[in-house]
Formats: structure tokens, sequence, C-alpha cells
């Protein structure tokens, strides 16, 4: 069998498994609507929490920056690829995050691995809750260190695998800030008395949560009040902050050792002048319109109330990620089906993204979105309950049988 009959037996599997995914092409800016096949739908599957991809402000921003210093970033940062536009957007960083220092990274998936690969080796630990990122996970297989598993958001079990970890010489506690596909959030500031009670250091993933939670924008850890007592904080640029990359902030030693031990920020090429300087604009949008986070959150809470009241599985969701679990993937995709027949483009979560038996919708809201919006989704999933349920097919959206 040859290397491409090989592929196509895989992916005859995948197919048969109900796993295989195909690209869906999008013609439009993926904002609150996107432009599929030549059809307008809801976009509920966008990170752009802020709406700030598509701000006028942000755009210009970047293409100023083009004509100031070209389209990319041409070399390493330690070669010639360090511009005053990342420095910039560092300090404003690092501002937000209340931390010395900051360092950016041209994506926030290869950030994580920057971090861990750089810190966690041989002798060391590193202690993950269960549903943490997948990059998180990957950047784990990078260092050779042990990787101990708690129950997601369990303290109890976090206490556990710190009492058993008391040997090992560096011991670092990873986790997501809010969760990627449950919409929870972290019990930090039982983390962060944890890790001081047993001598580990707490890295945080701020991807989902930096631009949303706290007053100023500045993610969980100013939220839960311990800005200054986590070790490590990480997030990226390409979610509430509509641009693209990933950064780090930390002491100013922390960020010292990286520039000089990380090789995942040493050989690479630098962060895209264009969406540093996208990224810097958002940073002045976040605080001074605190009105979007305000509009996102109640929207969470309305769309969140409502799925509940219909008697739909929303797992812990407390934030703009609201998951409607089904399980079964059969289920699950025909929802899906049926909603993006009803111009509402909400892609099914599987395996591997979820544990099988765990498959979902995941509604992702941003600040662009409105009562009309959520009043069609709800809509859509009242009358396939009605109608499975009845046997009815009513008139109007949605008519097919959804759940």
């Amino acid at each position: 069998m040859d290397f491409n009959e090989e592929l196509s037996k895989d992916l005859n599997k995948i197919k048969t498994l109900g796993l295989y995914r195909k690209l869906k092409t999008i013609t439009s800016a993926p904002g609150r609507e996107v432009v599929i096949s030549g059809k307008t739908y809801v976009n509920l599957s966008s990170n752009n929490y802020l709406g700030l991809s598509e701000h006028p402000a942000v755009k210009k921003a970047a293409i100023d920056a083009i004509e100031k210093y070209g389209a990319g970033g041409t070399s390493s940062r330690l070669v010639a690829g360090t511009l005053a536009i990342h420095e910039e957007l560092e300090e404003k960083l690092a501002s937000l995050k209340k931390t010395e220092k900051a360092l950016v990274c041209p994506s926030g998936f290869q950030t994580n691995s920057a971090v861990i690969s750089a810190l966690i080796g041989a002798g060391d630990c590193l202690i993950m809750d269960r549903l943490n990122h997948a990059s998180l996970w990957d950047a784990s297989k990078l260092t050779g260190a042990r990787v101990f598993v708690y129950p997601h958001r369990d303290m109890n079990g976090l206490e556990k695998v710190l009492k058993r970890a008391s040997s090992y010489k560096r011991k670092l506690i990873a986790t997501d800030s809010v969760f990627s596909m449950d919409g929870d959030i972290a019990p930090l500031k039982e983390i962060v008395s944890l890790a001081k009670k047993h001598g580990a250091i707490t890295m945080i993933d701020e991807a989902h949560s930096t631009g949303v939670l706290g007053a100023n924008g500045g993610g969980l850890a100013e939220y839960a009040g311990v800005e200054c007592a986590v070790d490590i904080i990480m997030g990226t640029l390409s979610k509430a902050l509509g641009s693209q990359g990933g950064f780090v902030c930390g002491s100013g030693k922390l960020i010292e050792y990286l520039i000089n031990k990380s090789r995942a920020f040493i050989y690479t090429t630098s962060l895209a002048p264009a969406s540093a300087a996208a990224a810097l604009e958002a940073l002045n949008i976040v605080k001074k319109e605190p009105e979007r986070r305000e509009k996102l959150k109640d929207l969470s809470a309305s769309l969140r109330k409502r799925l509940k009241e219909a008697g739909l599985d929303t797992a812990g969701s407390e934030t703009q990620i609201i998951p409607v679990v089904f399980g079964s993937l059969e289920r699950t995709l025909e929802v899906s089906k049926k909603l993006l027949e009803a111009g509402i483009f909400a892609p099914a979560i599987r395996p591997p993204t979820v544990q099988e038996g765990e498959c979902r919708l995941r509604f992702s809201l941003t600040s662009d979105h409105n009562e009309d919006d959520l009043l069609k989704v709800l809509n859509c999933l009242k009358s396939g309950r009605e109608n499975r349920e009845e046997r009815i097919r009513p008139a109007g959206i949605c008519a097919s049988p959804l759940l």
C-alpha cells in the first residue's frame, strides 16, 4: 500500500466514525454575520468577542503599520525582527496585566509551547486541569517532565496531586482561565493559594478572558483579584483583541529568561507589524469602551438563562462561551445542520475536541450580536423541540426537528 492509499484508508475510517471535517470558506469579514457559498448566516462560532476585528480604528492601525513597517516581521526577534511596534505593544500588555514585562509571539499556540518547554524539563512536573486547551497539552509533550492531571476545577484533587508531587524540583500548575469548550472559569484564588502552600508556580491561559473579564478587561486574574499573585500570564491577541498572535506576561526575569532560552521564541519570525498595531489599538478600545464588555456579559447571561429554561444542558458556562451539550454525535450533527438551514452558523463540536459522549454546539457570542440573533436561535431550538415532542411540523423558521 503506497502513502496516499494509507492516507485514504485513515480518512475513510474517520468518515465512518462521523468525525470527518471539511473546511467552510467564508467570503466576508468573520463578524456577527458571515457569508458562506453566497448565503448570509448569523455567526455563533467567532472568538471576536468585542467585535474589534472589524473596528475602523483597528483596521486603520493595521494599514498604517504596513505602510510604515511593511507586511511581515521578516526576521526572528533576536536578529532583526524586533520592531518599535512590538515593544510598544508589550508595554501596553504588561500594563493591562499589572506585570513588569510582556513578550509577544506569532500565535497563542506557539506561546504556550515557548513558555512551558523553556521552563519545565526532566526532574520537574507540570500539573494540569483535565480540560486544559490542546496547546497546553501539546506543550507538555515537549518537556520531558512528569505530567499530573487533576479533575476539572477540583481543588481537593489539585491538592492531592501537589502532595504527590512534593519531590519534584519545579512544579508548574497550568490552567485555562475560561475553558474554551465549557465556558466555565478556573477557581483561580484557590489555585494560587494551594500553589503558595505547596511551593508551586502558577500559569494561566487567559486566551478567552483577556478583554472580557475584569473591570478593565484584564482577564480572570483581575476579575479574581489575584493579578500580582500569578507567576505567568499567557494570552492571545486573536480573540477579544481581534488581531493575531500570542503573549506572555510576568516578571522582568521571566521575560529575560524566555528571550534567552525559549527555542519556540528564538527560532521563529516575529509577529507581523499589522497584527501588533491592530492589537495595540484594540487595547486602547478595551480601555475606552467598557460598554462592549457589559453588553457581551448581558447578552451571554440572557441566552444562557433562556437555554436553561428550555431544558438544555449548558454545562457550567459562566461566560460568553455557551455550550449546548447533546452527548450523541448524531444528534449534535443533526442540530448543527438544521441550524445552518435556518441561517445560523454553529458547527458541531465532536471528538477529539471534546470527549466521546460529550458532543455539543458551542455558541460563542460577541458584543455585535443583538436580541434578534438570540431569538432566532431560541425559536429555532424551541420549534425543533415542539416538533420532536408533538410530531407536528410547524410552519415558519426552522421547522425541522432538532432536539
